[in-house]
């Protein structure tokens, strides 16, 4: 018969417990929480804007026609009506802001990366008035987009000079 010897392991101290449980708290847990805090805080937001032909603003519009959004936010553009594109009208974006150019029955995604206004437009229906406005943080172009809505033609003029209005400094 054999014999076999155990040795025998001793349970931590609570000492040695403590310790464990105060460097996995301060090396573990405490670094993890403050990123997931900073994480949360520098998230951007994901904004979807409609075109539709009847909308509660009437006919050929974008719902919301005016948004306030900051800069690294993103926005996607939903031909909920067919036969609609989004597109930057011409030069009225912030200074160093891409435009985009939507193709008809397409939805697009844009991330405003720059402060200020960018004014948008369904091409085939500008004139209609189917025309946006967003407000990405401070509107650092503001007097070149208001002086550009007066070139607007038809209903657009009237849409981006009500939308102007929303605007806040």
């Amino acid at each position: 018969m054999k014999t076999y010897f155990y040795k025998r392991i001793r349970s931590p101290t609570r000492t040695e417990v403590t310790r464990k449980a105060y460097l996995m708290f301060t090396k573990v847990l405490i670094p993890a929480a403050a990123l997931a805090l900073l994480a949360g805080v520098a998230a951007a937001e994901t904004y979807t804007v409609e075109m539709l032909n009847r909308g509660e603003a009437g006919a050929m519009v974008f719902e919301p026609a005016f948004l306030q959004a900051q800069p690294g936010d993103t926005i996607t553009f939903v031909p909920t009506d067919r036969s609609h594109n989004s597109a930057t009208i011409g030069e009225l974006l912030p200074e160093g802001a891409e435009p985009w150019d939507g193709a008809i029955n397409e939805e697009v995604t844009v991330t405003l990366t720059e402060e200020g206004l960018y004014a948008y437009q369904f091409d085939p229906h500008a004139a209609m008035g189917m025309v946006g406005l967003i407000q990405v943080g401070a509107p650092t172009n503001l007097e070149e987009v208001t002086a550009a809505a007066d070139d607007l033609r038809g209903k657009a003029k009237n849409r981006m000079t009500e939308l102007l209005t929303q605007v806040t400094e």
